[in-house]
């Protein structure tokens, strides 16, 4: 029998944690995976708390990394490594969303297919005009110009397929404009060269809020009308939504009805032990978390309630997640610290 001496290097950490009683030490290193979200404020915060609130206790160090636009996105994560998962919109007309599944499917096994794991946040979808533009609503937007933003971008895909829902038809190439916001504004209101702006952002929108209260001698913000056959047709894949004073109190003064697409929390149909275990244990500790990432996360997460409602065709829930998410039974919510 052995007696004496050092102990095996490969022991160490864990007699060290056992002699001083240390519950929290994590005795085995954390798996590594990266979450991949468009360089929008929301996304990015999202990203975060799901990085410092829930990782941790699933035993994954979480790294979130930026990309230009949605498809992007879902490039990095088909591409392969440590990035695992990607917040998209939902809409179901996203071409790249419904396209990539399609696509997989047709590769046979060569590619896994796109899952979603869970709906997160809406994005609200705004409609800016000029203050004495002929129309106030978006219904009547038909034959307008309109800046969608630059090509393959979240905005210009939603406000494609938005326009399609609409109208029952694409954007005319002589009705799209693809400047960046702020250039359009000011194109908006001095040459008159665009007749409208389309922004989609999660709500407080940056560009909006800064705005000061001049602003309203200029620009004005679209209604919807949701007893328009035009809009009925858009609330068919998209939400409604509400677009709130309190949010830019320069350039309203009351609440707005407008639309809003869901974003959604996606992954590959990973099949190898390590990536669902880790997935599975991301949902779990998400269940655990939600009421904590309500109360000190990003004011988004009160929109999120963990229910997995239908998608759009094409595509389908990660059934490891899927499965922890249904036997999710939540505590009690936490009341967000004033």
């Amino acid at each position: 029998m052995r007696t004496g001496g050092s102990a095996p290097p490969h022991l160490t950490p864990i007699l060290v944690a056992a002699a001083l009683s240390l519950p929290g030490v994590s005795l085995c290193a954390a798996a590594k995976m990266s979450l991949v979200t468009e360089t929008d404020a929301a996304g990015i915060r999202i990203g975060r708390d799901l990085a410092e609130l829930v990782a941790p206790a699933a035993g994954v160090q979480l790294e979130v990394l930026a990309t230009p636009n949605p498809a992007e996105s879902v490039r990095r994560l088909r591409s392969g490594g440590d990035v695992k998962l990607a917040t998209v919109p939902s809409d179901g007309e996203q071409a790249f969303l419904v396209r990539a599944a399609r696509d997989d499917a047709a590769a046979g096994k060569s590619m896994p297919l796109l899952r979603v794991v869970v709906p997160l946040y809406s994005e609200e979808i705004y409609f800016i005009a000029r203050a004495d533009a002929p129309f106030a609503y978006l219904h009547e937007i038909k034959d307008a110009k309109i800046n969608t933003g630059p090509p393959r971008s979240g905005t210009a895909e939603t406000i494609g397929a938005v326009y399609r829902r609409m109208f029952g038809k694409p954007l005319a190439e002589r009705q799209v404009s693809a400047l960046p916001h702020e250039d359009a504004l000011v194109k908006l209101v001095t040459d008159k060269s665009i007749d409208v702006v389309a922004v989609v952002a999660a709500q407080p929108a940056q560009l909006l809020a800064n705005m000061t209260p001049e602003a309203r001698q200029y620009v004005r913000l679209l209604k919807l009308d949701r007893e328009h056959a035009a809009s009925k047709a858009a609330l068919k894949a998209y939400l409604p939504a509400t677009v709130r004073a309190a949010s830019y109190p320069a350039l309203l003064a009351e609440d707005l009805p407008a639309l809003a697409v869901r974003v959604y929390l996606v992954t590959l149909d990973f099949r190898d032990h390590a990536t669902e275990s880790g997935l599975i244990r991301l949902a779990r500790s998400l269940c655990q978390n939600l009421a904590n990432l309500q109360a000190k996360g990003d004011p988004k997460w009160q929109e999120v309630d963990l229910k997995l409602t239908p998608l759009a065709d094409g595509l389908d829930y990660y059934q490891p997640t899927a499965s922890e998410l249904r036997a999710c039974k939540l505590p009690p919510p936490r009341a967000r610290p004033r």
